[in-house]
C-alpha cells in the first residue's frame, strides 16, 4: 500500500497566518494527503480549529520584534536550532511539499525545505510581503498572493489565488444579507490579534452617540483584549447597549453572517471573510502594520465601495458615529455595499492553492 503524500505547512505568530493555513490543511486532508503543521508555541495557540488529523510540530523560533538585547542576540541561534530540528523531522518523514504562510515560526520548515531542495512555496496574505516571505520569495518554486496587487521584489512573479478561508466561513459564503432597518440589527467589532485598543476606545462611545431610535435596535458583538474587556463591557452596560464582549470569538463566521455592519481592522483574513460572506464594513487599518500592509489590504474593498476606510489618526468617536449612522440608515446603500464585497470574494482560494501544492509536488489530484 503506497504512502499518502505529505504536506508540511509552516505558519505562526497570528491568526492572520494560521487561518489560511488551516483552510489549506482542511482541503489537503480531503484530497487524501497527510498534513503536518510546523509552528512555535505562540502559533500553537491558534491550532484548536485545525482538524484532529493534522499533526502539530512545535519548532524553536523567535522574532527580533520582542525582548531585550540578549533575547535579540539569541534569535539566530533559536532559528538555527529550529531549522535543524525541522530538517531532522523531514529526513525521517520526507514531505512531498512545504508551504509557508509567513511569520518567524515558518522559517525553520522553509529553511529546512530549501536546504533539502524539497518542493516549496509561500503564500502571502497581505498586499505587501512580510519580512519572512520577502526573504524566501526568491528561494521557493511559487509565490501565491492573497491580496492583489501584491508588492513583490523585482524579478519575482506572483500568482493571485486569494486568501483561503476556513470551512466554517465557506459554510456561510454568500449568506443572505438583511439590510438595516427599524428592527434588531447586529454590529460585529473585530480588533484582530494585535493593536485593538483603539477600537475599544472609540467604538463604544461612537455607538452610544447614535440616535435612540436606532440604538434601541442594536446588539453589539465586540472582540476586545483581556485588559480592555471589563471597561468596554461596563461602558456598553452603563449606556444601555446590548453587547457581548469577549477576547476572542470562536464563531466569527456566524456573527459576521448575522451582522448588518462590521467594524474591523483590515487584516488579510478579516478582508477574506468579509468578501466571502459579503458584508458592509468600516475598516480602521492598524497604523503600525509592517509596510502599511493593512491599508493595501483594504484598497480593493474601498475602491469597490464595499467599505469605508478611516485612518487611526482620524478615528474619533464623532467620525465613527457619522459613518455608522450613514450605513445603518440607508438599507439600499448597505445592501449595495454587501453585494460589492461579495463580488470580490474568492471562496475557491483554498482549492486553487491546493492545486498549486499538487502541481509543485507533481501529484495528481485525487479522483
Amino acid at each position: 500500500m503506497s504512502r499518502a503524500p505529505l504536506l508540511v505547512i509552516a505558519a505562526g505568530g497570528t491568526g492572520g497566518h494560521m487561518f489560511p493555513a488551516q483552510a489549506l490543511a482542511e482541503v489537503m486532508l480531503e484530497r487524501g494527503w497527510r498534513v503536518k503543521l510546523s509552528t512555535d508555541a505562540r502559533g500553537a495557540r491558534y491550532t484548536s480549529g485545525f482538524p484532529d488529523a493534522v499533526e502539530i510540530e512545535q519548532m524553536a523560533s523567535a522574532t527580533f520584534a520582542r525582548g531585550g538585547l540578549f533575547a535579540k542576540a539569541m534569535v539566530p541561534l533559536r532559528i538555527a536550532a529550529g531549522t535543524l530540528g525541522a530538517a531532522f523531522a523531514m529526513f525521517r518523514d520526507r514531505p512531498d511539499a512545504v508551504v509557508g504562510f509567513g511569520g518567524y515560526p515558518s522559517i525553520p520548515a522553509l529553511g529546512a525545505a530549501w536546504m533539502m531542495r524539497l518542493p516549496r512555496m509561500i503564500h502571502e496574505q497581505n498586499g505587501v510581503l512580510g519580512r519572512v516571505n520577502e526573504v524566501f520569495a526568491s528561494r521557493v518554486d511559487r509565490v501565491a498572493c492573497g491580496t492583489w496587487p501584491t508588492t513583490l521584489p523585482d524579478g519575482i512573479e506572483g500568482v493571485h489565488v486569494g486568501n483561503p478561508v476556513r470551512a466554517s466561513v465557506l459554510e456561510r459564503a454568500g449568506a443572505g444579507y438583511i439590510a438595516p432597518g427599524d428592527y434588531p440589527m447586529e454590529l460585529l467589532v473585530m480588533g484582530g490579534s494585535q493593536g485593538a485598543r483603539i477600537l475599544s476606545d472609540v467604538v463604544p462611545p461612537a455607538i452610544a452617540a447614535l440616535p435612540m431610535e436606532m440604538l434601541r435596535n442594536i446588539r453589539v458583538s465586540h472582540q476586545a483584549r483581556d485588559e480592555d474587556g471589563t471597561r468596554v463591557a461596563q461602558y456598553y452596560a452603563d449606556n444601555g447597549i446590548n453587547a457581548d464582549v469577549q477576547p476572542f470569538f470562536h464563531d466569527v463566521p456566524r456573527r459576521m453572517s448575522e451582522a448588518q455592519l462590521v467594524i474591523s481592522r483590515s487584516g488579510a483574513s478579516s478582508i477574506a471573510d468579509l468578501t466571502v460572506i459579503g458584508r458592509p464594513s468600516i475598516l480602521i487599518p492598524f497604523a503600525a502594520a509592517a509596510g502599511d500592509h493593512q491599508v493595501a489590504n483594504a484598497h480593493g474593498l474601498v475602491e469597490a465601495e464595499a467599505a469605508v476606510l478611516i485612518t487611526e489618526a482620524a478615528a474619533t468617536p464623532e467620525t465613527l458615529t457619522e459613518y455608522i449612522y450613514m450605513i445603518l440608515s440607508d438599507g439600499a446603500a448597505a445592501l449595495k455595499m454587501a453585494n460589492s464585497a461579495l463580488a470580490l470574494g474568492k471562496p475557491e482560494a483554498a482549492q486553487t492553492l491546493a492545486d498549486m501544492v499538487q502541481d509543485i509536488a507533481h501529484k495528481e489530484p485525487a479522483p
